[in-house]
């Protein structure tokens, strides 16, 4: 019988045990240091695992009961990749609600990160499988300077005419930095073959989670793909956090209304299909990312 300490498998971003990105998910991690956390995400192998300490207020018993006098709503979140700490995960975090809401069912939770506080909502969808929402600290947008982005042009093997000149590139954040460039064709997005070392090597000195690759389907649907080599991934198949990035990119630099609803498709290259829901609102200028997740078998 599993309890809160064993590592719990989901997928997020998908109704199918077979698409999305798989999490790991810790409920209750308190009696883990960093070097164990670490380990196991290591020996899981998924792009981001997350481990929770429920916060001061009554905890979830060891069967995952709801604590005495309510559920636990409220919980710091750590997130490690198989080889370092990154200080927000957007998948992760959409497995980690819905694990939550089917032990304490649907409703709102809070999660502390080393990003800020994120608010999660737990709702059933309407087809009965349960989707996350969640709410991302307050983003922001910067340029990257020339020679930077001609690195990582280099390093993933693109011509500077492969980009959309529509989609100036920028580094975005909401929770974690991502490079945002965008393909000028389905077909150069499809096709990723890169220097994992070198494009490595970049994003540590340029402190990126991932690099946000997109192409524009049509006015609100995107496909997306996102190299993850420093966390010892070769791709992340649906990047919660790299949407978020995106959905404030996009809206920062007016190629979307100030409210909008944006749909992104990641991992259909990878054999791993995902739907991530990117949702804008007049006057936040948070981004809300929602998106199922289901229970890994076995």
């Amino acid at each position: 019988m599993n309890t809160n300490s064993d590592v719990l498998r989901y997928t997020a971003f998908t109704t199918d045990p077979a698409g999305g990105n798989p999490a790991g998910v810790v409920l209750d991690a308190r009696a883990l240091d960093d070097e164990e956390m670490l380990a196991a995400a290591a020996r899981l192998g998924y792009s981001e695992t997350a481990f929770l300490t429920p916060a001061p207020g009554g905890t979830p018993a060891s069967d995952g009961t709801p604590a005495p006098g309510g559920a636990q709503r409220s919980y710091t979140v750590r997130y490690f990749s198989p080889k370092a700490e990154v200080p927000f995960c957007g998948h992760a975090t959409v497995a980690t609600a819905v694990a939550l809401g089917e032990i304490h069912g649907p409703g709102d939770y809070l999660f502390a990160t080393q990003a800020g506080e994120v608010p999660v909502t737990v709702a059933q969808g309407a087809d009965g499988t349960p989707r996350a929402t969640l709410t991302s600290v307050e983003p922001h947008i910067t340029d990257v300077a020339p020679e930077d982005l001609t690195e990582a042009l280099d390093a993933l093997g693109w011509p500077a005419t492969d980009l959309d000149p529509a989609f100036p590139p920028r580094i975005a954040y909401a929770g974690a930095r991502h490079l945002v460039l965008a393909a000028a064709t389905r077909a150069r997005l499809a096709d990723l073959s890169y220097d994992f070392a070198r494009l490595e090597a970049l994003m540590h000195r340029l402190g990126l989670t991932t690099v946000q690759l997109v192409w524009r389907a049509s006015e609100f649907v995107f496909h997306a793909r996102d190299p993850f080599p420093v966390g010892g991934v070769v791709e992340d198949p649906a990047t919660g956090a790299a949407a978020a990035a995106f959905g404030a990119y996009a809206r920062a630099l007016g190629l979307v209304p100030s409210e909008a609803v944006l749909t992104l498709h990641q991992g259909e290259d990878m054999g791993r299909p995902g739907e991530l829901t990117v949702t804008l609102r007049e006057g936040d200028p948070r981004v809300r990312v929602s998106g199922a997740a289901v229970r890994i078998p076995g």
